[in-house]
C-alpha cells in the first residue's frame, strides 16, 4: 500500500510526531512482528542534517516505551533517518541496504523537489526490493509535487488537512513597509512585541551575520545558523535556543522548514522570501499546538510585485488586516483569480496570479529553453 500525506502548517509539530509513531505503533499492535526485521524496517529522509537529528532524537524517545512495557531490546538497526545525500552516499557504497524495508517517509517533499532531489529520490525508490508503503509531507501542495506523486507512487492517496499553502488562523500576520536602511534597527523595537524566544528570518548569509553581530552589540543573548556556518556550530546553537538559554535566533531558510521550535512567540521576516511558499514556512514556525503567535514582515519598493500581491491574498485568506499600500495593489487578471473553485496559481500555488502569469513555471520554461541542443 503507497500513501501519501498531505499536513498543513498548523499542525506541523503532529506531523513530525506522526510519521515517527507509525511504526512504532504497528509494532505494538502485534508483539509478532517484533522479532521479524524483515517487515519492519523503516527510512525517514528529511531534508536537512537539523532535522535529521532532531526527528532521531524523537524516535528515540518514544522507542524506550517499548522496553518499559516488556519487548526486548533487538539486535541491528530498524529505523534510519539520514538526508537524501547521505543516504544516498551509504547506498552507493552498499554500507546498507534496503532490500527488507518496508517503510519510506519523506518529509519538506516541496522542498526537496524544489532544489532538484527528484532524481535521487527516484534513485532512492529504485533500491526497494519488496512493497513498501510510502509517505509523503508536504505543507504547500503545488503543481510540481502533484506530478511527482502521480509519477513516483502507486494509486497514491491524497489527504488534505486545511488548502495546501494557506497560513495558519492561530497566527497574527503584522506587515509593515520599512526602507532597507533602516530595517536592522526596526528589529529592535519588534523585538518588544512579544516575549522570548523570537525567531528572526533573513534571505542572504550576511544579512543574518549582521543582525547577529548587531543585536549582541546591543546586548540581545542571539545566536545565529546558515548554510556557511559547520554543523557542529548550528548544532550547538539550535540547542542553545531549544533550551531557552538564548532568547533570539537568526537564521536562513534553513531554520525555516520542519524544525521544531517549543513555545515560538514571534517571527520576524527581515526580508520578504522571494516565494509565498517559504514565506508560509516561515512564519509556520509560530502559532503551533493551538497557540497563538506573531509574524512581523519587513517589505519595500526591493519587492516583487508578484510576491506582494500573492502576500495580499494570503492575508485576505487568513482573515489577518491587509496594509494600505497592499490593499490597493491590483493584478490585470484580479478577477480570473478564483476559476472553477481553483483559487490562484494551479502551479505554484501563488495566490495573487494565475499559471499563465506565474513566474517560477516562466524561469523553468526559461532554463530548460536554455538548455535545449547542450550535452
Amino acid at each position: 500500500m503507497l500513501y501519501f500525506e498531505h499536513c498543513e502548517i498548523s499542525i506541523g509539530t503532529f506531523q513530525m510526531k506522526m510519521y515517527d509513531a507509525d511504526l512504532i505503533i504497528r509494532l505494538k499492535q502485534n508483539r509478532l512482528i517484533v522479532y521479524s526485521l524483515s517487515s519492519n524496517s523503516m527510512i525517514c529522509f528529511p531534508l536537512q542534517r537539523e532535522l535529521a537529528k532532531q526527528t532521531s532524537e524523537l524516535i528515540s524517545h518514544y522507542c524506550k516505551a517499548l522496553s518499559a512495557d516488556g519487548f526486548p531490546e533487538l539486535k541491528g538497526v530498524h529505523i534510519v533517518v539520514a538526508t537524501p545525500g547521505r543516504l544516498m552516499l551509504m547506498l552507493d557504497k552498499k554500507m546498507m541496504t534496503l532490500d527488507v524495508c518496508r517503510y519510506l517517509v519523506m518529509d519538506e517533499a516541496d522542498r526537496m523537489i524544489d532544489l532538484g532531489f527528484e532524481e535521487d529520490v527516484r534513485t532512492i525508490f529504485s533500491y526497494f526490493k519488496g512493497q513498501r508503503q510510502t509517505l509523503l509531507f508536504s505543507a504547500t501542495m503545488p503543481k510540481k509535487i502533484q506530478n511527482f506523486a502521480r509519477s513516483a507512487l502507486v494509486k497514491p492517496v491524497t489527504v488534505n488537512v486545511g488548502r495546501a499553502g494557506a497560513a495558519s488562523q492561530n497566527i497574527i500576520q503584522e506587515v509593515e513597509y520599512v526602507k532597507q536602511e533602516a530595517k536592522i534597527c526596526y528589529i529592535l523595537e519588534c523585538l518588544q512585541k512579544t516575549s522570548p524566544p523570537v525567531l528572526v528570518f533573513a534571505e542572504r548569509k550576511q544579512d543574518v551575520d549582521a543582525i547577529h553581530e548587531y543585536l549582541l552589540l546591543k546586548g540581545v543573548e542571539a545566536v545565529a545558523i546558515h548554510g556557511g556556518k559547520d554543523q557542529e556550530e548550528r548544532s550547538r546553537s539550535v540547542e542553545q535556543f531549544k533550551k531557552f538559554e538564548k532568547d533570539v535566533l537568526v537564521a536562513t531558510d534553513v531554520a525555516s522548514k520542519g524544525l521544531d521550535f517549543p513555545e515560538i512567540q514571534h517571527v520576524i521576516n527581515y526580508d520578504m522570501p522571494e516565494d509565498i511558499e517559504n514565506y508560509v514556512h516561515r512564519i509556520g514556525r509560530t502559532g503551533r499546538c493551538g497557540n497563538t503567535g506573531i509574524a512581523t514582515t519587513f517589505i519595500n519598493k526591493a519587492v516583487e510585485e508578484s510576491v506582494l500581491l500573492d502576500l495580499k491574498h494570503l492575508l485576505i485568506e487568513a482573515k489577518q488586516k491587509v496594509p494600505p499600500f497592499l490593499a490597493n495593489m491590483e493584478s490585470e487578471n484580479e478577477k480570473f483569480l478564483d476559476i472553477g473553485g481553483e483559487v490562484g496559481c494551479s502551479y505554484c500555488g501563488g495566490l495573487g496570479h494565475r499559471i499563465t502569469d506565474c513566474p517560477k513555471l516562466e524561469a523553468l520554461q526559461t532554463k530548460q529553453a536554455q538548455g535545449i541542443g547542450r550535452k
